[in-house]
């Protein structure tokens, strides 16, 4: 007779751990954000006759900054360990972004699409599973509103010309595996 068991319980601390991984990857991600939108705008302000886009690029930048604000309280306020990549996040995010950016501006903004389509369906899951637990209400608003940020300047970047961008369908699924894989590693490390 097979003996039957039951899947094991988590232990005590198990909700807060989830919400500290919540927290540490969103920061992570804002970080990440705000650092390639950085790269591109530093191209962008470099090259005579891309005013418009550095501007449309500086308004994204500074939605991503209060995010990256709003969650260094969160990290401060609640003792959450940020992830210890971020000295590659701000590498890499300033690389992607500079060479995006020295790939044209509709490159530049397939960039942003593919970065801010992965966020939001990473925000869409979190919300859903804070809405399942009723774990942290303040947490699941600021995700919720902060998804709706990221699908804006997803549209900002679609309207931009993200779609018509050399290789746009392989630039963006390397970009989207690239956040898919910094959001696993920063929710652990």
């Amino acid at each position: 007779m097979q003996r039957r068991t039951s899947p094991p319980m988590p232990g005590l601390g198990a909700q807060e751990r989830s919400i500290d991984a919540m927290i540490r990857v969103d920061h992570a991600g804002e970080f990440g954000a705000v650092q390639i939108y950085r790269g591109q705008r530093a191209v962008f302000d470099a090259i005579s006759g891309k005013q418009h886009a550095a501007r449309v690029i500086a308004e994204m930048e500074d939605g991503e900054q209060e995010h990256l604000d709003t969650f260094d309280r969160m990290i401060a306020e609640r003792g959450v360990r940020p992830t210890v990549m971020a000295p590659l996040w701000r590498v890499a995010g300033f690389g992607l972004g500079a060479v995006t950016a020295l790939m044209g501006e509709k490159a530049a903004h397939a960039c942003t699409e593919a970065v801010e389509d992965v966020i939001e369906e990473h925000y869409a899951r979190q919300a859903q599973a804070l809405e399942n637990s009723g774990a942290d209400p303040q947490l699941k608003d600021i995700v919720e509103r902060f998804r709706e940020d990221e699908m804006g300047h997803r549209d900002t970047a679609i309207d931009q010309g993200a779609r018509d961008a050399p290789g746009y369908p392989l630039l963006t699924t390397v970009i989207k595996f690239g956040c898919r894989a910094a959001i696993r590693i920063s929710e652990k490390i």
